[in-house]
């Protein structure tokens, strides 16, 4: 799948094409928007997904939260949640 990995070989991660992340005033959260379906996401997840914009490696990802959240077990809580994020097809 060439959208997924740059030429070295690094994930940086993205929304898939069908997927749309918006903010919901009513529900006070982020929502992923998808044909036919909508996942609300927590507070995490959405400040995460914020960040998967295909500039981003997943370790930049990690480093940019560590900064705002420096006793965060980001190491191992972000990329596994962008791996489960990423089996359901919502993320590339």
């Amino acid at each position: 799948m060439p959208d997924e990995e740059g030429a070295e070989g690094v994930w940086r991660p993205r929304l898939a094409r069908s997927v749309m992340m918006r903010y919901d005033r009513v529900r006070g959260a982020e929502l992923l928007l998808m044909p036919e379906r909508a996942v609300r996401l927590s507070d995490e997840g959405g400040r995460i997904l914020r960040l998967c914009d295909g500039r981003r490696t997943v370790a930049d990802i990690v480093a940019e939260l560590g900064a705002a959240f420096p006793d965060a077990p980001l190491q191992d809580d972000v990329p596994e949640f962008l791996a489960r994020i990423r089996a359901e097809g919502w993320l590339r």
